[in-house]
């Protein structure tokens, strides 16, 4: 596991907690039935209701597996007890680009990155650019094809 702390918002903790509960009793209890309702029709070797709920099984212990391993690790920051005008974890950015166009992005965990949201993660390039950033400062961020495009903070808020 990497060195590098798992931040999440409130909100993606709780989603993440959500999910496990869910998957450890209500789906997995429910797909073990399935399996042995189907193991109980004889023949396994070409039973497909048998041979995909033991797929689906693995699916859903490899899923609890990495809840468990990022909740092992997580570091929960509330944006609602940040304060300040420079950019951090679990701030709202306003930014205008190099066109004058306006977007605002919400500065979040790895495992909340929600493009259609505006969610993206604090290690992401342009997340990276904007941490410390505040009001009026310029960044830059390179993209994979080699272009730099430019942006300027507008407003930085928490909560």
């Amino acid at each position: 596991m990497s060195d590098t702390p798992n931040y999440m918002t409130p909100a993606g903790y709780q989603r993440f907690v959500d999910e496990s509960t869910w998957l450890a009793r209500v789906e997995r209890p429910r797909v073990v039935v399935e399996v042995q309702d189907a193991a109980a029709q004889g023949d396994r070797s070409e039973n497909a209701e048998y041979i995909y709920g033991k797929k689906r099984l693995r699916e859903i212990d490899r899923r609890l597996n990495f809840l468990a391993r990022r909740l092992a690790n997580v570091h929960v920051v509330d944006p609602k007890t940040q304060k300040g005008d420079r950019v951090f974890f679990g701030a709202t950015v306003e930014l205008e680009d190099e066109e004058a166009a306006v977007a605002t992005w919400h500065i979040v965990g790895e495992d909340e990155v929600d493009l259609e949201k505006k969610h993206i993660s604090w290690k992401s390039p342009l997340g990276r650019a904007l941490l410390k950033k505040g009001v009026d400062d310029v960044v830059t961020v390179k993209r994979p094809d080699g272009a730099t495009l430019e942006y300027t903070v507008l407003a930085v808020r928490y909560g």
